[in-house]
């Protein structure tokens, strides 16, 4: 019965996710990487957004769909902030189904990214949200206290953890990776060095668009990070203000009832 399920869940070739942990044993390994948005005082890179982006475009979308994300949100502070031309110069270079007309129509800054293109695919609007790259000890929370979820760390080190080992099990190729769950993955290898020319010059090996992407996708999910650190940063304040506030006032209450008791 195990061989079974485990040969049902290698022919979904639900790659990407976790979902299915498509060999048994193998502890898989999350490198924590050191992203800009980290700590109470992070922020987005502006530029590793825009490397993300183009190697989604280039790589990830042959695949992968993102169809939580609109177009126009590649305009909005904090994010890649391209201008209002550059949102439409690159919604135009896809072809957005209409179900009015029955026919693909170049985007607009209003349509959203397509939903998944490839079978079994899954959709990375919120995988960086979705998955947690560390746990424990022994189901306590220390490591996620200290490095995050690590959602971003599991897509970098998906990526990156290709060990050139490879099987097949019920039809399917397997790929071994040392991040992933199990150990052996459904989804080639989809990177590697120089395979995206980025216009800034910035280093392109594995490791670089790795780290751009996953950076690019942990803003997909969570776009609005900044704004929620800022306010969280101005409530901190605000409540440190109000509570040595109501200690002053406790003291200036409490204080001729104190003495009188003395």
């Amino acid at each position: 019965m195990k061989s079974i399920i485990l040969s049902a869940l290698v022919a979904l070739g639900l790659s990407f996710g976790g979902t299915a942990a498509l060999a048994a044993g193998g502890e898989s390994h999350i490198e924590d990487y050191a992203f800009s948005f980290e700590g109470p005082f992070g922020k987005y890179d502006q530029d590793q957004l825009q490397r993300g982006l183009q190697v989604y475009t280039e790589v990830c979308a042959a695949c992968h769909g993102l169809r939580l994300v609109a177009f126009r949100n590649l305009g909005d502070e904090g994010g890649p902030s391209y201008g209002p031309e550059e949102v439409k110069a690159y919604a135009k270079t896809w072809d957005i189904y209409n179900a009015e007309l029955d026919e693909d129509l170049p985007g607009k800054p209003s349509d959203k990214f397509p939903a998944n293109t490839g079978a079994g695919a899954p959709d990375l609007s919120v995988m960086a949200k979705a998955r947690a790259g560390f746990h424990g000890p022994y189901g306590l929370l220390f490591n996620q206290l200290t490095k995050g979820m690590g959602g971003p760390e599991y897509i970098a080190s998906i990526l990156t953890g290709y060990d050139g080992h490879e099987s097949e099990q019920a039809g399917t190729t397997l790929y071994g990776n040392t991040a992933f769950p199990g150990g052996n993955i459904s989804m080639a290898p989809p990177l590697e060095d120089g395979l995206v020319e980025y216009a800034d010059g910035s280093k392109n090996d594995v490791v670089h668009m790795a780290q751009d992407v996953s950076a690019f996708l942990m803003w997909a999910a969570e776009p609005k990070l900044m704004a929620r650190k800022k306010f969280g940063f101005t409530a901190f304040i605000f409540l440190t203000i109000l509570g040595v506030l109501l200690y002053l006032t406790n003291k200036k209450l409490w204080a001729p009832i104190k003495r009188k008791d003395a």
